[in-house]
């Protein structure tokens, strides 16, 4: 028997999903959450795709997104690294992953995601990534009253047990190796201190 969702919470990750959801292209076949946690935004997805799958490595993570989606047959949660385990389908109209890439090989990721998008499909990454500029400090500095107060308003709060990881790569390094392997990658910089990569595979 399914679990009842808990109460619905809100946090700088949570704020990206409406974004997310309204670039799921029309008539999704399959989609995929890379990093998908408690498995919020891929129930989100299940009314946007035919079959979603959420694939995340803490066990922790998967077990509760499994109790929570126990009476949604199209919904499938697996246990495991991204970057070397065996997805049960060959290709996806629609990929996604939130705060998550930091804890991989940025362009190894990046790279798998596109192999693994179908022609004409869409890829969303949003992301962290290191203030090391002038430029990036000042933006952190301007930003962060907004970010302190919205969080404080929402009552900012997150799944416990969420694995944590200090990003090592600049905003700077973040868009010039998303230009590298995404040819054409939309890349914008959000002010609750997010970036965010969308991405549509051609149909060449």
């Amino acid at each position: 028997m399914r679990q009842a969702d808990p109460k619905p919470y809100w946090n700088t990750n949570v704020a990206r999903h409406p974004g997310i959801l309204r670039v799921v292209p029309e008539g999704c076949g399959d989609a995929l959450d890379v990093g998908c946690g408690d498995g919020l935004l891929a129930r989100k997805l299940a009314g946007r795709a035919k079959r979603v799958t959420g694939i995340d490595r803490s066990p922790e993570m998967i077990a509760r997104a499994r109790v929570l989606a126990a009476d949604c047959p199209d919904l499938t949660f697996v246990e495991g690294d991204f970057l070397t385990t065996d997805l049960p389908v060959a290709g996806y109209d629609f990929i996604c992953s939130v705060t998550t890439i930091h804890h991989m090989d940025f362009e190894a990721a990046l790279t798998l995601m596109r192999e693994l998008l179908r022609p004409g499909g869409t890829l969303v990454v949003v992301g962290l990534a290191r203030e090391a500029s002038v430029a990036d400090r000042a933006a952190m500095i301007a930003a962060d009253p907004v970010v302190r107060t919205m969080k404080v308003l929402r009552r900012a709060r997150g799944p416990e047990g969420m694995p944590v990881a200090v990003p090592q790569m600049s905003y700077g390094q973040v868009r010039a190796a998303a230009r590298r392997v995404l040819p054409g990658v939309r890349y914008c910089r959000h002010v609750l201190r997010r970036y965010s990569l969308t991405w549509e595979k051609p149909l060449g």
